[in-house]
């Protein structure tokens, strides 16, 4: 009678801590027969969700070839096999050449997600990465190394962005790293060294980027560390006002919820003639429930085609020409009659 074949699980252990895993995985590992882990880097502790016979091995020192021979032997055997990976197998997780291999031997497989550790650090910094009208951008990325990464890709590039921004696999460079995020971010900005995220060994450091490569080096911080930069860090750390999102704002529709009327009478109505009226205006808005900020045309125009540090318009408003929430001009104009 012919063997019952059961297609190879790649499997994400989750960043570290047992309970981290998801539940799709850790069924898999209680169901499966052979477990080929990543030894290097998933701990022994994920491992207590195997069954009782199951067969663990790990691929910490073998190759290609030998993790995919391995494989095919257990799976031609008719065998359960899951290979898990850390983190989210789909990210630096070397998957795609093992897929590939398997696909030309006619060989199933699934792949299950995990959790990575950037999302890991998130939560343990208990920080957002994206905030609205503040950064709306994560990059998740490298330095190059002894794996390079494409010119387009450079960490000069990706930094430029000034978006939150988690950077694997490289605190063998991170002289380096410092040196490229100051260019881009600020000497003065705040990051994140967060090492072995979510295991009992857990280290969050933070300080200015400046300082990063001092940091690493006094808690002798070299692997198993991500660094994390952006608008978001220092929005956590110095626990910083930032703009509600239009999410679950009273005024803002959407396919569950109508939005509140906006015309409450005496509301406030903030004219700007000015760049630094401007500003000063946008604060008052931000800080001032049901506040209005309306900018003149002109210096609607004038901010479009001149420095705003050299505007100094004092002329009077010759229209309402944008309204602004919170501070933030939407180039809506107001209804008839005003606020």
């Amino acid at each position: 009678m012919p063997k019952t074949r059961h297609p190879v699980v790649f499997a994400g252990a989750g960043p570290g801590d047992p309970d981290l895993i998801t539940v799709k995985a850790m069924k898999a590992l209680n169901r499966a027969d052979v477990i080929i882990y990543a030894g290097s880097l998933v701990p022994e502790s994920v491992l207590t969700w195997k069954g009782p016979h199951a067969r663990t091995l790990s691929s910490a020192d073998l190759n290609l070839v030998q993790i995919v021979d391995m494989m095919t032997a257990h799976y031609l055997d008719g065998k359960a096999v899951v290979r898990l990976h850390t983190g989210d197998p789909s990210l630096y997780g070397a998957i795609f050449e093992q897929m590939q291999a398997l696909k030309k031997r006619d060989i199933p497989y699934q792949v299950i997600p995990g959790v990575t550790a950037a999302f890991a650090a998130a939560a343990a910094m208990t920080m957002e990465f994206t905030l609205p009208e503040t950064t709306q951008t994560l990059i998740l990325t490298r330095i190059s190394g002894r794996t390079p990464v494409p010119d387009s890709e450079n960490l000069e590039s990706l930094a430029a962005h000034q978006a939150s921004m988690a950077i694997y696999l490289s605190m063998g460079h991170v002289s380096k790293v410092s040196r490229t995020l100051v260019d881009h971010y600020g000497q003065d900005a705040w990051c994140a060294v967060t090492y072995k995220v979510s295991h009992p060994e857990e280290k969050i450091i933070y300080c200015r980027i400046s300082d990063l490569d001092t940091m690493c080096r006094e808690h002798g911080i070299d692997r198993h560390a991500l660094i994390i930069v952006g608008k978001a860090v220092t929005a956590c750390l110095e626990n910083q006002e930032v703009l509600k999102s239009k999410l679950y704002d009273a005024g803002f529709s959407h396919g569950y919820r109508s939005a509140k009327n906006n015309l409450i009478p005496g509301r406030i109505a903030v004219w700007a003639l000015t760049s630094n009226g401007r500003h000063l205006g946008g604060t008052l808005c931000r800080q001032v429930p049901q506040t209005r900020l309306f900018i003149s045309s002109r210096l609607d125009r004038l901010e479009k085609n001149t420095s705003i540090a050299s505007l100094q318009d004092s002329s009077p408003i010759a229209r309402p020409a944008a309204v602004a929430r919170n501070g933030q001009p939407d180039r809506q104009p107001p209804p008839p009659g005003g606020i």
